[in-house]
């Protein structure tokens, strides 16, 4: 008898999933993008400091006015500094991911504009007990690009620029200060 029940509902279960996996799941909404080109760029600089310096010295959210040189101060517009939904003035972008030595950002959906899925992370990682690696990540999508030339420029010029703020970036975590902004040089 107890064999019986038990073929009996192992039965039941696989024709209820069997039902389920049969039943049609509504159709996805169309992509925005439909064929999308993940571009990816990856930026390490080796700094003469343990991580955790590093990443006390210029990992806080808003550190990137400092080590970008930007004009204008960075601020938390919403949230709070370091915590899962902060919004910092810096292109609104969006605290989405954390570790002890990293941050993962996002950039947010605009009115009227292609949403590429940019999105960045920072990371001060541990090589020796006096020693570190500062990685940049980028990834976005560059399919609205016209061809590969285009998108291998766009990649350049955007490691260019950050690899700049990676450079200033290690001054600051080795204990140095930046020169003026090149903007401000000559004056």
């Amino acid at each position: 008898m107890r064999t019986l029940i038990s073929t009996t509902l192992t039965v039941c279960v696989y024709a209820s999933l069997a039902s389920m996996a049969s039943a049609q799941a509504p159709a996805p909404a169309p992509m925005q993008t439909p064929n999308p080109s993940y571009a990816t760029v990856v930026m390490e600089i080796d700094v003469n400091r343990p991580a955790a310096d590093v990443w006390k010295r210029v990992g806080k959210y808003c550190d990137i006015g400092e080590w970008f040189q930007m004009a204008a101060p960075c601020t938390i517009t919403s949230g709070k500094d370091g915590e899962f939904g902060a919004v910092r003035s810096v292109a609104n972008e969006i605290l989405v991911g954390r570790t002890e030595l990293s941050y993962t950002y996002t950039q947010p959906v605009r009115e009227g504009v292609r949403y590429n899925m940019y999105h960045g992370t920072l990371e001060a990682r541990p090589v020796t007990s006096t020693t570190s690696k500062i990685v940049y990540t980028l990834f976005f999508d560059n399919s609205n690009l016209p061809d590969d030339a285009a998108k291998q420029a766009d990649k350049e010029r955007r490691r260019t620029q950050f690899m700049r703020g990676m450079q200033n970036m290690k001054t600051l975590a080795e204990g140095g200060t930046l020169p003026p902004p090149p903007a401000a040089r000559g004056r």
